[in-house]
């Protein structure tokens, strides 16, 4: 009985205290607002010819609520406060990351659950040290110490990252290690690319999953983010992808898993107020949420996937002038405002003082559906061909935001499809708007009503589960 009683209490200590949910799944799309979610069911509509919403996967999930965002230090809260209080349940100020507004670490959910037996995936579709993703395994002052985060993830020992590699690989001293290097001696294999990870990557201990071709090639995606998904690059790495490796990599495991999901470039896209690049971002977020509703139909009572924003950016408004819409406007375009914008500088660069503005028209009907498909009046066509005239004097300046810098005339004649579009933008940085959280599966109940981002941990652990001192206990 003795013997019975010491086996009964080893496997407790080795199990986690709650059955349920065995397999968590948690999406976070940075910037997502409401209104993006809206925007994009909307516009499927109208491409469909009817007014309405189509609904995306998430939207479709039995339980939707909101939740507020705001940080220790102000009502707007940046990506790497909204990232820690996601990750950890712990409110810190802006520019901070993992810590505290007092400099404390608190466990996080994916820290927890490792040490409860699981296997951690940590995704994005930017660099794999960005704010959100790093707030999971990462605790420095400033979000921008990527070297010492990329040093704190080879140290996580969890399971799968994946993302577009680092945006630091090298340390301030010469004689620093690449994190190249630094991760490789930490147990992870580099895996670039799909076809690479379907070849070997299964067979993998721990896996760091990045893009296939790196730098800042325009077609290949830059080291801080993979290709946006309307620049449609054959062959890059795709956050559906991700997903499904993602999936395949954990569940292979035997083992109980958990994975962060984020969708990184819809705030790249509403810092630039580029509304169809937005759409794109949160339909390839949808897919990669649907892959994970596929794993739930095979295990309904063991899984939970839980949806949210770290916050809301560009102050989205559906609407700006009369009652009407007409999203439509926005299938015109045919890349991003980036791509574009690179584009029309290359072409200046290629016909120089020659370069007419006939050839600008073209090159603005060619990629924003702008004189041919989208109706451009007798003022907006003066604005444009003044900027035209500025830019020919190089008396054009760019136009800048936080991840971008896009010329003079390619950011007015974006700015011109959104407004046909009737769509209206308050700010190229965050705002407060609360941000939407869907979910279902396995204490899935626990995400109705409205409450704050700094209860997603403990909703998501259930119940039984409350913090002492940084550390999750249960009752």
């Amino acid at each position: 009985m003795k013997r019975l009683f010491v086996l009964l209490v080893s496997v407790m200590l080795t199990v986690p205290f709650f059955a349920q949910p065995k397999y968590i799944f948690y999406f976070i799309g940075d910037g997502m607002g409401i209104n993006e979610v809206v925007l994009t069911e909307m516009y499927l509509a109208e491409l469909d010819g009817r007014i309405g919403a189509d609904h995306l996967c998430m939207t479709k999930f039995p339980v939707a609520s909101y939740a507020t965002s705001y940080s220790a230090s102000n009502s707007i809260t940046d990506s790497s406060a909204a990232g820690t209080v996601l990750a950890s349940g712990s409110k810190t100020v802006n520019g901070r990351l993992g810590l505290d507004d007092r400099g404390k670490h608190h466990i996080t959910i994916a820290e927890y659950l490792r040490d409860m037996g699981y296997s951690v995936g940590i995704m994005t579709s930017v660099s794999i040290d960005h704010a959100t993703p790093g707030a999971f395994y990462a605790a420095v002052k400033s979000r921008n110490e990527y070297y010492t985060i990329g040093q704190q993830l080879a140290a996580s020992k969890f399971d799968f990252f994946a993302g577009a590699s680092f945006l630091k690989p090298n340390g301030k001293d010469k004689n620093d290690q690449n994190l190249y290097d630094f991760c490789s001696a930490a147990g992870y294999t580099f895996v670039h690319g799909q076809e690479e990870y379907l070849a070997h990557g299964k067979e993998l201990d721990r896996v760091i999953l990045i893009q296939k071709h790196e730098g800042v090639d325009k077609n290949a995606g830059s080291e801080g983010r993979i290709p946006y998904a309307i620049d449609n690059v054959d062959g890059a790495l795709t956050l559906p992808q991700i997903t499904s490796d993602a999936i395949d990599f954990l569940s292979s495991k035997g083992k109980p898993f958990f994975m962060m999901v984020e969708g990184g470039q819809i705030d790249w896209a509403c810092h630039g107020n580029d509304a169809a690049t937005v759409i794109g971002e949160v339909l390839e977020f949808d897919k990669s949420i649907a892959l994970a509703y596929e794993f739930y139909r095979k295990h309904p009572d063991e899984t939970l996937i839980v949806v949210t924003a770290d916050h809301e950016t560009g102050g989205l408004a559906l609407g700006n002038s009369d009652y009407t819409l007409h999203l439509k406007e926005l299938k015109n375009q045919t890349h991003s405002s980036t791509i574009i914008s690179e584009e029309l500088k290359a072409l200046r660069a290629q016909y120089g003082k020659k370069l007419t503005f006939e050839q600008v028209k073209d090159f603005l009907s060619k990629n924003l559906g702008l004189y041919t498909e989208v109706k451009v009046t007798a003022e907006e066509n003066a604005m444009l061909q003044d900027l035209y005239k500025k830019m020919m004097k190089n008396k054009a300046s760019d136009d800048k935001n936080m991840y971008a810098s896009l010329d003079a005339i390619s950011s007015a004649a974006l700015k011109l499809l959104n407004k046909k579009a009737h769509l209206g933008w308050t700010t190229n940085s965050h705002s407060a708007s609360p941000v939407p959280v869907f979910a279902i599966g396995a204490g899935a109940e626990r995400f109705n009503g409205h409450f704050d981002n700094s209860e997603f941990m403990s909703r998501i652990l259930g119940p039984k589960a409350e913090k002492q001192e940084g550390v999750v206990r249960f009752k």
